[in-house]
């Protein structure tokens, strides 16, 4: 990011061109790299299958959580849900990922979403 006033005379300010991005893009995309970030740590990249780091992940999935948690009131459900669903799904493959139970309620973000259980099949399906 350019601090504004410091690029070159004549050209765009980097300044006017974030504020000219509405805060649900800005907020979507952070999102995206948080989650593209934790599922690459999960092992969950197809170029990196084997790259595990569930410590950097469990970072990254609060962090997403803390982003989500907070946003989603002011992003609505339209933008929030996409979200939501995929942190869900991030924080459910850490489940499975780690060789040690978290209690519910205590796998990373949790304490800001509840505690994540797959989902139950529906009858008849």
């Amino acid at each position: 990011m350019t601090v504004p006033g410091s690029g070159a005379p004549g050209t765009p300010s980097s300044s006017r061109d974030i504020a000219d991005v509405p805060a649900v893009e800005i907020t979507s995309t952070a999102a995206l790299h948080l989650m593209s970030a934790a599922a690459v740590n999960l092992g969950l990249a197809e170029d990196l299958p084997e790259h595990v780091d569930l410590d950097e992940a469990r970072t990254l999935i609060e962090s997403l959580a803390g982003l989500v948690t907070a946003a989603a009131p002011r992003l609505g459900h339209h933008h929030a849900a996409p979200l939501r669903d995929g942190l869900r799904t991030l924080q459910l493959a850490f489940r499975e990922a780690s060789t040690i139970e978290d209690p519910p309620g205590e796998g990373p973000g949790e304490k800001l979403t509840g505690p994540v259980r797959p989902r139950s099949p529906r009858p008849g399906s």
